[in-house]
């Protein structure tokens, strides 16, 4: 038996979300290819009780769109969990309007891209770079791996980098290429990250979260006069970016021994001619240049990681000072401008240095067009010529605008150790899983490095795929298609007809064939250009009837078959793994793998494991073979032109004389402090209403309907009305024995819609001929009346010196209500607005517990336009924390607030369960107690300054970490607003409209005008 070694056989996929768990909270998922198995991961890892950094599950929340899992990714920072999303393609498109929201509030996300092509003139699944090169103006930073280990060791390096500097990281790989790349790595241990892991930032993200402890409006709406002023400011904010990345990945190298640094130079020390390039295709170069280095040629790499931000001074600084000529290779295309993106970004850090290179750029692998080392030596060739040539293409064949690059010259960079393998299988016929077997079996079990990676048609299934296996003794950077085979297997013998499978096969190689022909008929079933090639490299051939072998461990047809060729190849290719070692891990992997089926189906995977190695049949080739001639083929001209000729391949400020340093004391995320409406007093109506105390019947009716909470009832003790103002009137306040009652109206505030007037009822009043009017308690009258009957300072008065009696009247009614305080007052909504005193109403109830995810449109602008927020807070500093993302995701949003808040909460409830022992009696009573009720708001604001307190008289590790999530002691309510008005609570499950009589759920639908609790 060969010695397990620490090492892994993975792809870009799995090392992306091994690496981003450690550091996730909440991750709110879409499944898109190729980005869909990093969330499948997180998905089954948090099934099965992972524990992160943290010490819990990550806490997954799938969406119904990339969109919804953007919105619930915002909620979720905003609400301060550490939280992570998986996309790729149109799907991080749909991201991009919540990414400048990330971005711009300063929240430490993470989105991990496994690049793919955007679809324009058709769709195409595959990788390029145009889909991140969308989001490079987002105020995301970009990191870039180019290969599986990168992806292992870089994608902590971005969760590090955005806790620490506050700016959310896109981290990228390329699609396929390296997403589903199988590769030979070490993993990194949690323990490297944890003791990388800036806790203190991490403690600060936590405290700068929405949170009514603390509450703050965010994502607010400002004018043409600040907005400018602001962007600029937060901009300064990327240029501590560089040296927290080239901090992070020094760390990273000296933990792994392998060398990172943002812009990182491979090549000779004097080289005169560079390429300058992302992604995967950087570990293609380095092969290229290591064999033009080895021949004298004075070339090199420049491999960009850091993208965004793209620091000039330090790109410069990693180039030789020799360097006369460079070509940029952009993996994406921008119709109509000068240049690609990061040809433009080389071009501007030259600008204006007096010995400048020549920089030319080029397009390449748009959709997986596959970029081989005799392309990339093809670019240096380029460059040694005088004329350079520009804009130029690779891989393709450019017929109409000559933009292509000739490949003059066949280069072979392999490794001498490095074993090259070629498999042909059916869509859906289990070729991909066999190979990925294979692939681990042999880098986990031997001491070859392994590499494996699929090409495939756009058909779900049916259509051809081809699998791209390398074997080495060292690590495998060949990041392209197998073009020289030493091994060559094909599950179907009709792909002799269609494709060239052999053209590249090495002298001595291997041709394996399934087929229903025997050995005796095979030669004439073969095409006598497969016959020539196997003469002239002097090829070993062999077949077998993997089908009929599969039927007879009992498989239904097209079943089988992969497991079969599986256990033939591992038969013909003894110098990488003795074949009966190879058997045991094929059936361990069997096993694993379809033991939930049953044990028959185990045992026939078993069988025919062992038949892959007996039903093999050599055919020898006949010498003969090497003059024949290709076989005559008729062109159909029947067929259309287009299908016989053509393959189509692949889609908002305010105070212009403000100085920005004025903003900067309010930081850096765009947030403002809550109450801002109550100084505007506007004093915009023409008419306010007069309260006539003899009329009234004190059923509060007028306040509730005020869209912006300028009447306001009040129930006083003697002592407040001892020191009202003269004008101030009272009346015995009915149904509180005790009280006064008093209607305080802030006219300055009033917009004079009238709608209070509308609905006072009055008092009846029998007049002298017997019939029965209703007087009025609200008349209007002017503005200037108003103020010279003081009503405002009247107003003042109550609102300053008198308490709300909340606690008194109750909130079992809609008039008791009103004598709460309206944490949200004065907004900046139209005069009748019928939405606001529905939300009025929600933040007299909850507001000091209360969290509102608003969708952008009405609500949003009267909500949170800069400087003005009508949420505000009470004595305690407790009240409503608001945040607006977009029109579409609203839901989400507030979805992904409502778990990221229950993610923290179990996490604070987990603390005390575990240390249970550790505790004083008397304190886990108390902890015991908030477990029993966490989902109640009454016991949990009683509990929560009882547990903070004692927490604060303990000096231990699980008191500090308790004191850390203090703020989510108390039970929030977390309320979607609607761009047009409505609202609702998110309840546990889901989106609950209506579930009667539970505390937790409320329930508003302003635009049906229904209010439950």
């Amino acid at each position: 038996m060969s010695k397990v070694i620490k090492r892994m056989a993975i792809d870009g996929n799995y090392a992306a979300a091994y690496s981003s768990y450690a550091f996730t909270e909440v991750a709110g998922i879409y499944p898109i290819t190729p980005s869909s198995p990093m969330a499948e991961y997180t998905d089954e890892w948090a099934s099965q009780g992972k524990k992160n950094l943290f010490g819990m599950p990550v806490k997954i929340v799938e969406m119904q769109s990339e969109a919804g899992a953007a919105g619930t990714v915002h909620g979720s920072l905003q609400a301060g969990a550490l939280t992570t999303t998986y996309t790729a393609s149109q799907g991080l498109l749909l991201k991009i309007p919540n990414m400048y929201k990330i971005a711009g509030q300063c929240l430490p996300g993470v989105i991990h891209v496994s690049a793919r092509t955007i679809a324009a003139q058709s769709l195409a699944i595959f990788g390029d770079h145009q889909d991140v090169m969308a989001c490079r103006q987002t105020g995301f930073a970009l990191l870039c791996s180019n290969s599986v280990q990168e992806v292992m060791d870089l994608a902590g390096v971005a969760h590090l980098s955005a806790i620490k500097s506050g700016i959310p990281f896109l981290h990228f790989f390329d699609g396929f290429r390296t997403s589903h790349e199988v590769n030979t790595v070490e993993p990194i241990d949690y323990k490297v990250f944890d003791k990388l892991l800036d806790k203190k930032a991490v403690a600060e993200f936590r405290a700068n979260a929405l949170n009514p402890a603390h509450p703050k409006s965010r994502g607010t709406a400002q004018n043409d006069d600040v907005y400018f002023q602001t962007r600029e400011l937060q901009a300064q904010q990327y240029g501590k970016v560089y040296p927290i990345v080239e901090k992070y990945m020094d760390s990273i190298s000296k933990a792994t021994g392998r060398t990172y640094k943002p812009y990182q130079y491979y090549g000779h020390p004097n080289a005169t001619r560079v390429i300058v390039a992302m992604g995967s295709v950087n570990q293609c170069a380095e092969e290229v240049v290591d064999y033009l280095v080895s021949k004298g040629q004075r070339v090199g790499l420049l491999e960009v990681h850091l993208y965004r931000p793209f620091v000039h001074k330090k790109f410069l600084e990693a180039l030789p000072k020799t360097v006369k000529k460079i070509a940029v290779l952009d993996r994406t295309i921008e119709q109509g401008a000068l240049y690609e993106p990061l040809c433009l970004d080389v071009q501007a850090a030259y600008n204006g240095k007096k010995y400048a290179p020549k920089i030319v750029g080029g397009r390449y692998g748009l959709s997986s067009k596959d970029t081989t080392p005799d392309h990339i030596n093809a670019v240096f060739a380029m460059l040694k010529k005088q004329t350079l040539k520009d804009h130029f293409t690779l891989g393709i064949e450019d017929d109409v605008k000559y933009t292509s690059i000739p490949v003059t010259e066949s280069i072979d960079v392999a490794d001498p150790t490095t074993t090259e393998l070629l498999f042909f299988g059916l869509g859906s016929d289990g070729t991909v899983g066999a190979c990925k077997n294979i692939a681990k079996i042999v880098g986990d079990y031997t001491d070859f490095y392994s590499q494996s990676y699929a090409a495939y048609d756009s058909k779900k299934s049916g259509g051809s795929t081809r699998l791209h296996l390398r074997f080495s003794k060292k690590p495998i950077r060949s990041t392209y298609l197998v073009n020289k085979p030493h091994f060559v297997s094909c599950s179907l013998d009709a792909y002799l007809d269609k494709f060239d499978m052999i053209d590249g096969l090495r002298d001595g190689g291997v041709f394996l064939l399934n087929t229903v022909v025997d050995k005796d008929h095979i030669a004439d079933r073969l095409p006598n250009k497969y016959k020539r090639l196997l003469a002239q490299k002097n090829a070993k051939f062999y077949i077998i009837a993997a089908n009929a072998a599969a039927r007879e461990c009992g498989f239904r047809p097209g079943l089988g078959v992969n497991t079969i060729m599986q256990s033939a190849f591992f038969k013909l290719n003894e110098q990488i793994m003795d074949y009966e070692e190879a058997k045991q891990h094929m059936k361990e992997f069997a096993t694993k793998t379809y033991i939930k089926k049953g044990q028959d189906v185990v045992d026939q995977n078993h069988a025919a494991i062992d038949m892959g190695g007996t039903r093999l049949v050599e055919v020898a080739v006949d010498p003969a073979w090497a003059n024949l001639e290709d076989d005559a083929k008729a062109v159909d001209m029947s067929r259309p032109a287009f299908v016989r000729d053509i393959a189509d391949v692949i889609n908002s400020i305010k105070g212009d004389s403000l100085p920005v340093s004025v903003f900067k004391k309010y930081g850096l995320d765009g947030s403002m402090p809550q109450g801002t409406a109550a100084y505007e007093k506007r004093g915009v109506a023409t008419d306010v209403p007069l309260w006539t105390p003899s009329n009234c019947i004190q059923c509060n009716q007028c306040a509730f309907v005020c869209p912006h909470a300028c009447i306001r009832p009040f129930l006083c003790t003697e002592e407040e009305v001892a020191n009202a103002p003269a004008e101030a009137q009272f009346l015995d306040a009915t149904g509180f024995k005790g009280y006064k009652y008093s209607l305080a109206i802030s006219t300055l505030d009033c917009t004079g819609c009238g709608v209070c007037l509308t609905v006072c009822p009055g008092k009846p009043k029998k007049n002298e001929d017997g019939t029965v009017t209703k007087a009025p308690a609200l008349t209007s009258h002017t503005m200037a009346a108003s103020r010279a009957n003081n009503e405002h300072g009247v107003y003042e008065y109550f609102a300053n010196n008198v308490t709300y009696k909340s606690d008194v009247a109750g909130t079992n009614n809609a008039k008791n209500v009103q004598f709460a305080q309206p944490l949200f007052e004065f907004s900046g909504a139209c005069g009748g607005c019928g939405e606001t005193p529905y939300v009025k109403a929600v933040a007299q109830l909850f507001g000091d517990r209360m969290m509102v995810a608003n969708a952008t449109g009405c609500t949003s602008i009267y909500s949170g336009s800069y400087p003005s927020t009508p949420y505000t807070t009470n004595a305690e500093g407790r009240g409503p924390a608001w945040a607006n993302s977009l029109f579409e995701d609203n839901a989400e949003f507030g979805f992904g607030m409502k778990m990221a808040v229950e993610t923290l909460r179990d996490r604070l409830q987990t603390v005390m369960a575990n240390n249970k022992d550790k505790m004083p009696a008397e304190v886990y009573e108390l902890c015991e107690n908030w477990m029993l009720n966490r989902t109640s708001s009454t016991a949990t604001k009683e509990l929560a300054p009882q547990i903070i307190s004692a927490m604060e008289a303990i000096d231990a590790p699980y008191a500090k970490e308790i004191l850390s999530l203090k703020d989510y002691l108390i039970k929030t309510s977390q309320w979607i607003i609607g761009g047009d008005g409505w609202a609702y609570d998110i309840g546990y499950g889901g989106l609950d409209h209506v579930i009667a009589n539970r505390e937790d759920v409320n329930i508003l639908v302003v635009d049906t005008e229904v209010y439950s609790n």
